[in-house]
């Protein structure tokens, strides 16, 4: 009965074949019919028997069955011509035994589905099989892969290609021979190739063992054909070995590829014969299966083809570039003399794994991989599954660059096999395993790729096709399957596109790692950290405790877990970096503290090793600030922030209001909501000194960045104590007004409420009060977060005056009892946070205070300078040097902004650009209106800088606050690191410097103008 399609109606005989997956019908129903293949019965419409219904389910699993039914035909054909008049396919053909081809494939599953995997990958190993009748029968033979070589490693490939050196014979005979034998083993490989018996590993193995034969074999014919003088002596005794290099080296050799090769003699005597041997070598390859490429030799192919041992170790210690030794990490004896081999790479290790040392050897590595790059022409780069971006070539240079850096500690490193050393780099916690596993895939896939396009034409190819036919072709050969054709490319495309991306992701992240640079530096005996060795470098970089320090070390690096290995990775470098902070055992102590809280995490290491500068920022953090390292103690998980450089920007003045007051909100309890908001503030106080420890923000943005994050705080810390919606408001003074907040500053504000209509005014001022107390306290209560305090003392009459006023009281008051002295506080009043039209209100009626009609009566500036005389002469600390203390002392903060203060108060009512909270726009617009000399303006402001660096780098560096730049110690050295590096008595003279003509300058325009 006929088989019936998804109408009900018959299939035909065209449909029923269209199933084995053929696509020209007509020619295939003529091919399978009773003239040719006698596969098909048209009768009946079905296969002719059930080994022909065998044979064509193979026939629908290969690349292409048309192809694969076509070469059949011609196969067939070519046996019925070599064997006229035998009975065909019944019977055994002329000249050899055992049944017929198509007998053999309706019986004998694993030669059916070896032989048409074949056909139908390779036009060309088909046209092989066509030329040669017979040859079939090799993939027959009980000896062929896919029966017995599962580790084809492990034994010769093929027993005529590794003998035939040793065959008698002129070179005429013996070189089509070997070329024989070497497709016969090729054609082997490719079937167990194609059925899965082989995996890539295997298949690359066994190509290069294959390699190993052919140059064996071509070794032995040329050195018994080129004959010394009239005697035809052999020159069979000269020690001459071939090195395999690149892929061939790292047995991972695809199927059409030059052969790479290093030729080196025992002694000067030996070169001139063993240079014949070498070129005969080369005719001979030629001939048989690729071009053996010798242009990696020293010197490349202006160098002499063979050199001695000697030779090769003289230019090697000379004059070799960086990218020679990556390539000798393939390097390994292939054929000849392998002792001399071996002796010539044994004597070359030492070189090898001290190339990465060179100050050049990472930028080097980094710059050829992109002008390899740069050199596929554009219509190709996407379509380069080699050389292009996000191929095979990026994870060789990745696997190549880490293997000379980390090798040259970690011997299990030293592979010439990218996958081999790949899983030793992963294994040893150098590469992440999930980033490993990736490159993994990504390189088998890649690589598989790579052997299908070569197989179709045996040529040399790397390129995607992008013939919508050659597309599917590949995908099919690929084992991408579908309903529909489009199913089958459309699965490829999206593997081949995803692998691609990770393979560019996961390159830049291991080619560009900064860690890689700093591991490179250290030298390759300081990598490896035994006690003695850590000991005495230690005493080296000039640690103050070693004993202390190494049991630091010892406790982070005990044991054999990953954590311990990747430890062992990061120590040399880190401990480099600490040695630049003017206490390297405090860093390394932090590092300690921090390694422990987070060790166990899964992401810590991780992301020491691959992120970015991650290490290196954390060891210059840790090593220089005490502040830092607290925070960071009390946040572990803040440390992600380091990985990113936009995440080391401070957050803008909205984006902090929005997250700080939905913090609060999550919270019924106050006391809940204000820990929340703390915990926020404390994660941005570590984003803005890890910023400003790097380097990434100049002393104007620290201060705005620092006063933001106190508006966020004090607005949703107002939003929690105030939930009744009292209208209030926060008004900030000082450097919290002047967006000139340092690390250590408390928030100067003024609080001002107004009654609601219908509301008491005592009842209002009640509530008020309580608003502000109970924010005062939780602010600065005793918790894990830093405390913001909160001073009042810039109010009305002071600390003797009610801590919360209504607007109103603030106004009478202004108008009947306010002093000097307040009007200059009110110059840096803002609106911080709470009701803002009630904020703006008590803006106005400052501004009729601080910017007085007609300026100040000579009584009031008479008294501004009292006032300041007195502060000079009352408020700088016991013990403290006038010369250097950045706030009080002579040329300081307090010098710079009374003299800037007193020109807003004298000239704010005529010159609308000094009504600024801020000192250096409030200077610029002075020197522009004429009213400071532009020299003595610049004095200022340099002085001003220079004194608010030093404060908070004092802050940092210590941990706590001070005003007092010390002349000598380490708290010096740390200031002078934070701030650029240089001799700390330079640091100290140029302080000076700047801070004496600010005081001349101070006492010129301040206390006579």
């Amino acid at each position: 009965m006929a088989d019936l399609g998804r109408s009900g109606r018959p299939v035909s005989a065209a449909g029923r074949l269209a199933r084995y997956g053929l696509v020209d019908l007509d020619r295939a129903r003529g091919m399978l019919g009773p003239e040719q293949l006698r596969l098909w019965d048209e009768q009946r419409q079905q296969p002719a028997d059930q080994g022909a219904d065998a044979v064509l389910a193979a026939l629908s699993r290969a690349a292409d069955p048309d192809l694969a039914l076509r070469q059949l035909c011609r196969l067939e054909e070519a046996e019925r011509a070599a064997a006229p008049g035998a009975p065909g396919d019944d019977g055994g053909q002329a000249g050899t035994a055992g049944p017929g081809l198509l007998a053999s494939l309706r019986t004998n599953a694993s030669l059916r589905d070896r032989l048409i995997a074949v056909l139908g990958a390779s036009d060309t190993l088909g046209d092989h099989l066509v030329a040669n009748p017979g040859e079939w029968r090799t993939l027959k033979s009980p000896s062929g892969y896919a029966l017995s070589f599962p580790n084809p490693q492990e034994r010769p490939l093929d027993r005529d290609a590794s003998s035939l050196g040793a065959a008698g014979g002129r070179a005429g005979d013996t070189v089509p021979r070997l070329r024989m034998a070497y497709r016969r083993s090729l054609l082997r490989i490719a079937a167990g190739d194609l059925t899965g018996a082989l995996d890539l590993e295997q298949t690359m193995t066994a190509l290069s063992a294959l390699a190993d034969a052919t140059l064996s074999a071509a070794f032995a014919l040329a050195t018994r054909n080129l004959g010394r003088g009239a005697a035809a002596d052999t020159p069979a005794g000269i020690p001459l070995a071939v090195i395999a290099m690149g892929k061939c080296g790292g047995r991972e050799l695809n199927y059409v590829s030059d052969v790479d090769v290093i030729f080196v003699a025992a002694d000067d005597e030996d070169l001139a014969p063993a240079t014949a041997i070498a070129a005969r070598l080369i005719e001979i390859c030629g001939q048989v299966a690729w071009p053996v490429d010798a242009a990696l030799r020293p010197e490349g192919n202006h160098g002499p083809l063979v050199r001695t041992l000697a030779s090769h170790l003289s230019y090697y210690r000379k004059w070799a570039r960086t990218w020679e030794f990556q390539a000798l990490l393939k390097a390994r004896p292939a054929a000849g003399d392998l002792a001399l081999g071996a002796r010539w790479l044994a004597e070359l290790q030492p070189l090898i794994w001290r190339a990465a040392e060179r100050p050049e050897a990472v930028t080097d590595i980094r710059a050829m991989r992109r002008r390899i790059t740069d050199a596929i022409p554009a219509a190709e780069r996407d379509r380069e599954i080699k050389r292009g971006p996000g191929g095979l070539r990026d994870i060789e240079f990745a696997v190549q660059l880490l293997q000379l850096v980390h090798g040259r500690a970690d011997e299990a490193l030293h592979s010439p096999s990218t996958l081999d050393g790949l899983r030793e780099l992963t294994a040893g916690g150098y590469v992440g395993r999930a980033d490993g596993e990736a490159l993994d895939r990504a390189y088998q896939f890649l690589r598989t790729v790579e052997h299908r396009l070569q197989l179709q034409k045996l040529r040399r190819t790397h390129t995607v096709p992008a013939d919508p036919g050659a597309l599917r072709w590949l995908a099919h050969a690929m084992g991408y399957h579908g309903t529909k054709e489009r199913d089958a490319v459309e699965g490829f495309r999206a593997d081949w596109v995803a692998h691609a991306a990770e393979v560019r992701r996961l390159h830049a992240k291991l080619l560009y790692r900064p860690l890689l640079e700093a591991v490179a530096r250290v030298p390759s005996d300081d990598l490896r950290l035994t006690p003695d060795a850590a000991r005495a470098r230690l005493e080296v970089l000039g640690f103050a405790e070693p004993a202390g320090a190494l049991r630091h070390i010892q406790a982070l690096i005990g044991g054999v877990s990953r954590t311990a290995a990747i430890q062992r990775q990061l120590l040399p470098v880190l401990l480099s970096a600490f040695a630049d902070a003017p206490e390297p055992d405090r860093g390394l102590l932090a590092y300690r503290q921090v390694s422990e809280k987070l060790g166990a995490t899964p992401w810590y290491l991780r992301l020491l090793r691959d992120e970015g500068p991650v290490a290196l920022r954390l060891a210059r953090l840790l090593g220089l600030s005490r502040y830092v390292t607290e925070l960071l103690s009390r946040d572990p998980e803040a440390l992600r922030l380091l990985a990113d450089d936009s995440e080391l920007t401070p957050r803008d003045r909205g984006r902090l209001l929005e997250g700080f007051v939905s913090a609060g909100a999550r919270h019924d309890d106050p006391a809940a909501a204000i820990a929340a908001i703390r915990a926020l503030r404390r994660r941005e106080l570590f984003r803005i000194a890890c910023a400003d420890l790097l380097g990434r923000l100049d002393i104007d943005a620290v201060g705005t960045a620092l006063a933001d994050v106190a508006d966020a705080t004090l607005t949703a810390a107002l939003a929690v104590t105030n939930r009744a919606g009292l209208p209030f408001a926060i008004i900030g003074m000082g450097r919290l007004g002047g967006y000139e907040m340092s690390y250590p500053s408390d928030a100067d504000v003024l609080f001002v409420y107004e009654p609601p209509p219908g509301t008491r005014d005592d009842e209002a001022s009640g509530r008020a009060l309580a608003i502000a107390e109970e924010l005062r306290t939780l602010l600065a209560a005793p918790a894990p977060d830093p405390p913001l305090g909160i001073d009042a003392d810039l109010r009305p009459e002071g600390r003797q005056g009610p801590l919360v006023r209504s607007l109103a009281a603030y106004a009478q008051y202004y108008a009947r009892w306010s002093r000097v002295w307040e009007a200059q506080a009110l110059l840096r009043a803002r609106f911080v946070a709470g009701d803002t039209e009630l904020g703006e209100r008590f803006l106005a009626l400052a501004g009729q205070v601080r910017y007085p009609a007609g300026g100040l009566s000579r009584e009031q500036v008479m008294e501004i300078r009292r006032i300041k005389a007195r502060v000079d002469n009352e408020r700088l600390p016991r013990g403290s040097d006038p010369a250097t203390h950045a706030k009080l002392g002579r040329g300081g903060l307090a010098d710079v902004e009374w003299t800037v203060q007193l020109l807003q108060l004298r000239y704010g009512d005529t010159v609308p650009q000094l009504r600024t909270t801020r000192t250096l726009p409030a200077l610029e617009a002075a020197r522009r209106a004429e009213l400071i000399d532009g020299a003595d303006a610049s004095a200022l402001a340099v002085a001003w800088r220079s004194a608010s660096r030093v404060r908070n780098a004092l802050m940092l560096v210590r941990g706590r606050p001070s005003d007092q730049l010390p002349r000598h110690g380490p708290e010096l050295a740390g200031v002078v690191a934070m701030l650029g590096g240089g001799d700390t008595g330079e640091f100290v003279d140029d302080y000076l410097r700047a801070a004496r003509r600010a005081r001349q300058v101070f006492e010129r325009v301040f206390n006579t103008s």
